[in-house]
């Protein structure tokens, strides 16, 4: 199990959170560019928590030396996977000449996989589309994912859907390409030596079961953002692990632990932790109230056992 990069949303504090819930799951970094980490603040872009681990780098780039370069500063800080992004299909993304249009030369993806192969001894791994554009043909990403494992690369995290780089925004492009999840299969059967991993649509333990009977893995990424804790149960149920035990509200209290001490380390305001939490009680009686409470930045001035005592309604605000 893993949950997928995202943009704006799975930063350290995210990947804090989920690792709560889940011991086992391998959590993944938003994109960073590599021009963000050569020419940028690399500790900003590369910083986590040591409570992360399994964690992995997820790098943008199409140029085999900076992804080198950059592969080896994500192995110095402690990553354990480096992976490429063959899959976004936005528009500035494909000015930079990376993403999903990445696809359509996998002589190049190979050349950039084998340059950060030889760079470092961590697993550097693809994540990509099944197809641009209207090109449907399953010849298409055989031969893709055909070269660039002859590159070294033996695990392939596959979006089932195809990337429109013309005329769908990337929101769309995450809902109206269909899913076709038997060409991920097919994959499987044709490269069996090879881990392949299934991204995209899978909302329930049920589905990610399913796939598991014919795939190595299963990656999710708005659903566990979403309905995080989901996330509780997959030790249990995917690694045979006991149940935790754990409750929400130990989760909760556990995060305001975590903003408590990144305030005074890192001088973090508790409402930019707490954002990624608010799909905690997701489904529950109150869920709402408790999440206008965490949400509510006319009590950004208070400190973050305030805020949970007030979301509990253990406490008033004052007039």
């Amino acid at each position: 199990m893993s949950v997928a990069p995202m943009l704006d949303w799975t930063d350290r504090h995210c990947r804090y959170f989920h690792r709560l819930l889940s011991r086992q799951t391998l959590l993944y970094t938003e994109m960073v560019t590599t021009g963000a980490l050569l020419h940028g603040d690399v500790a900003r872009h590369l910083r986590f928590n040591a409570e992360e681990h399994p964690v992995a780098l997820q790098l943008g780039g199409s140029e085999p030396a900076e992804l080198a370069r950059c592969a080896a500063l994500g192995e110095q800080w402690g990553y354990d996977e480096i992976n490429l992004n063959c899959g976004c299909p936005s528009e500035r993304v494909q000015r930079g000449a990376f993403g999903a249009c990445l696809m359509a030369e996998p002589q190049l993806v190979a050349d950039c996989v084998k340059a950060m192969v030889d760079a470092v001894s961590v697993p550097v791994t693809v994540k990509h589309r099944i197809g641009i554009d209207k090109t449907e043909s399953y010849a298409f990403v055989r031969d893709f994912v055909g070269a660039v494992s002859e590159a070294g690369c033996s695990t392939f995290i596959v979006h089932a859907r195809n990337a429109w780089l013309k005329g769908l925004s990337p929101k769309e492009n995450r809902e109206v390409p269909p899913l076709r999840y038997e060409l991920v299969h097919q994959l499987k059967r044709e490269f069996p030596h090879l881990t392949i991993v299934v991204n995209g649509g899978i909302t329930n333990s049920g589905q990610v079961a399913q796939q598991l009977q014919q795939l190595d893995g299963v990656m999710v990424g708005r659903e566990a953002y979403h309905n995080p804790w989901w996330l509780s149960d997959w030790d249990a149920a995917f690694y045979g692990a006991a149940p935790s035990g754990r409750t929400r509200e130990t989760v909760e209290a556990q995060m305001v632990d975590y903003m408590t001490r990144e305030m005074a380390e890192h001088g973090t305001p508790w409402y930019a932790i707490a954002r990624h939490m608010l799909g905690l009680r997701h489904g529950l009686p109150g869920a709402r109230r408790w999440r206008q409470v965490w949400s509510d930045h006319k009590l950004k001035a208070l400190n973050p056992h305030d805020v949970m005592a007030l979301a509990h309604g253990r406490q008033q605000l004052a007039a």
